[in-house]
């Protein structure tokens, strides 16, 4: 994917902008890794638990009237695990230690959620995007014939 660059440099800010992040993925819906920042984590097996768990919650707000899903928030006794919508067809997963703010871990992944959101849709649009017709040149367009008009003339008969 050609936005993975920027994917994975979003996942180093937000690294550096929240401390007890021990891991993020970005991933699409389907469970396919977009880009990951995440030692010690078998990603793809992740993503794949994302996007099941991604299903029940989408499943849970809709029976219960809830809206478009937006986020998932799992607490384990060593950390949390919390997901994030990012964008219309991925989603930001993030892991923390059990000490981080949760206030400000909603903040922080809200706001990466959005940014890989906005990447991985731009990159969409691009990748759907018509190809552009190429346009075969023209023959040079010749002028009109003029014909000349006296004035004087009339066309009274």
């Amino acid at each position: 994917m050609a936005a993975e660059p920027e994917i994975l440099a979003e996942l180093h800010r937000l690294r550096a902008r929240l401390p007890q992040l021990t891991g993020a993925i970005a991933a699409g819906r389907d469970g396919l890794v977009l880009a990951h920042d995440a030692p010690g984590v078998e990603p793809d097996g992740l993503s794949a638990l994302t996007a099941t768990t991604l299903a029940v919650a989408i499943r849970m707000t809709d029976a219960t009237g809830r809206g478009e899903f937006r986020e998932l928030l799992i607490r384990g006794a060593q950390g949390y695990v919390a997901t994030y919508a990012a964008g219309r067809t991925a989603v930001l997963t993030l892991l923390t230690e059990d000490r981080v703010n949760v206030g400000r871990l909603h903040l922080e992944g809200r706001r990466a959620g959005a940014r890989v959101g906005e990447l991985v849709d731009a990159h969409e649009a691009l990748a759907q995007a018509p190809a552009r017709p190429s346009i075969p040149p023209q023959e040079t367009a010749r002028p009109l014939p003029v014909r000349a008009v006296d004035p004087r003339a009339t066309t009274e008969s």
